[in-house]
């Protein structure tokens, strides 16, 4: 269908401009190119082994604090948006779907296909369900998932007072490693979310997550 041609298209211009990015992060670096506003972020969270401070696009040669919260903001929501989605990629993909029926017509969730094709596909879910996904992502995004309070001890801190699950108990050492652990499982999932989109437009098997 062309909906299905569209999605397709557009997932390969996504996974052309990712290789081309990636082809750019092992490009040499330029000597000399150290300014004093980089030296300020080489001891920043997330400046760590083996990498140490990796910036080979330069986004920081002229940044600012603001900018670099703005940079790390976005790199923290789009890590976590891929471990929710590289877990929710292998969970379906073994079996596993939400009981009940997903539409009047008593379609269940275990009906439709398994990643992309569930929202791209000839298979896919119906409009409405698609366009209610898009509205709670909305909602989260504008409303929920942010600084509402301001008490925000760090970017990305959206306990807004409410949720705390211990943390305030934890010592400074053991909040930084937390925090840390959490920026490398982002950007690991972001490669894994990443490489699952080319492989399911390949086909074939993969362990853990299965047939493609």
């Amino acid at each position: 269908s062309q909906l299905l041609s569209f999605f397709i298209a557009t997932m390969k211009s996504v996974i052309f401009a990712a290789a081309i990015a990636s082809a750019a992060a092992f490009a040499p670096a330029q000597v000399g190119k150290t300014t004093t506003s980089l030296n300020a972020f080489e001891s920043e969270l997330g400046a760590q082994a083996p990498l140490g401070f990796w910036d080979p696009l330069g986004f920081l040669d002229r940044a600012d604090q603001e900018t670099f919260d703005r940079l790390r903001y976005v790199e923290l929501k789009h890590g976590r948006i891929s471990q929710l989605a590289f877990l929710g990629q292998i969970t379906t993909r073994a079996g596993y779907h939400l009981p009940g029926a997903i539409d009047g017509a008593g379609d269940s969730f275990a009906d439709f296909p398994n990643g992309f094709a569930a929202i791209g596909g000839p298979d896919s879910i119906p409009g409405a369900g698609t366009g209610q996904i898009l509205f709670f992502i909305g909602a989260l995004e504008l409303a929920v998932m942010k600084d509402v309070t301001g008490e925000n001890e760090f970017v990305g801190d959206f306990r807004n007072g409410a949720l705390d699950f211990g943390w305030d108990t934890f010592d400074e050492e053991t909040k930084l490693s937390k925090r840390a652990i959490e920026l490398n499982n982002g950007r690991a999932a972001m490669m894994g979310i990443l490489g699952l989109m080319v492989h399911e437009q390949l086909g074939g098997s993969l362990p853990v997550v299965g047939e493609m």
